[in-house]
């Protein structure tokens, strides 16, 4: 697959990449956001993938989280894909925020205006990490994921709907259990149809109950004036008590007056990557 660079910046003597490419999943071009440290140059590197949330692009993580300094010194390779197809042409892409373009949450859609083109789950779990493998030093046995809100939805389910694929997961404010918050209820809604049945296949919420894999050990940071906390968007006591149900370690931190924003990741984003390198082995 032929991979077109877009930029390149030299960033704590390693390079912050911005690459576009064919998807053969979502039937459009893709971007994504790829750091390289220094250390990529002679010796193969544990990824991270990152997924973003409601709205953003590759490029809000990579200029915002200031993640690039712990990244160069652990020797990470880290990859924040897109949050959704772009410019498909389909009837009410564009319309809102939380739906359609820049709101892919990460499933793989069943409705037959969103199937061709809407299947990110596929795209982030399949595709990308072939590519990605396939282009740059990287150890294909040494990965994980993290994210952000939608996309810390997506990391959720991509690990606990793949034992053993990832080492280990965390989230920033994920949206817990969508099949009972308005954002999923929505999306699962025009997504994967009316049957609700379907929807739990890509709820945290629900995976967790039925889990059965190699340990995997959870870390979540919460705001606690979250906005989209109060408003019954995230849930995460939903998930937490799923998992104490199951006797699944997770290490869920409210953090006292810190919001949705990306001033409260780049806040704990050291934390994060400090619990991936001990699973990742670096």
């Amino acid at each position: 697959m032929a991979l077109k660079e877009i930029s390149s910046n030299k960033c704590f003597e390693g390079f912050q990449k911005v690459f576009e490419h064919d998807s053969t999943e979502l039937k459009c071009k893709m971007k994504f956001g790829i750091y390289l440290p220094q250390k990529a140059e002679s010796i193969k590197c544990p990824v991270i993938y990152w997924l973003s949330g409601l709205t953003c692009t590759e490029q809000n993580f990579i200029t915002k989280a200031a993640f690039h300094q712990a990244a160069s010194e652990h020797g990470l390779i880290i990859v924040a894909p897109d949050t959704s197809p772009r410019g498909c042409n389909i009837d009410g892409e564009e319309e809102s925020w939380d739906f359609g373009t820049g709101a892919g949450f990460y499933v793989n859609a069943t409705e037959d205006l969103w199937k061709t083109n809407y299947r990110m789950y596929s795209y982030i779990v399949d595709e990308l990490p072939h590519l990605i493998n396939g282009n740059f030093p990287t150890d294909p046995d040494r990965v994980s994921i993290f994210g952000h809100s939608m996309g810390g939805h997506g990391a959720l389910i991509c690990a606990l709907k793949n034992p053993g694929k990832y080492k280990t997961v965390s989230a920033f404010a994920p949206i817990c259990n969508p099949t009972q918050c308005p954002w999923g209820q929505k999306a699962f809604n025009g997504y994967l149809g009316p049957d609700t049945s379907k929807w739990e296949a890509y709820d945290a919420t629900q995976l967790v109950k039925n889990y059965s894999g190699p340990k995997l050990d959870i870390l979540i940071d919460q705001g606690k004036d979250d906005q989209f906390l109060a408003a019954g968007q995230l849930l995460p006591d939903n998930f937490i008590a799923a998992c104490t149900e199951r006797n699944i370690p997770v290490v869920f931190r409210l953090q006292e007056g810190y919001d949705h924003s990306y001033f409260f990741i780049t806040t704990f984003i050291n934390d994060h990557i400090k619990h991936h390198v001990k699973y990742l082995h670096v």
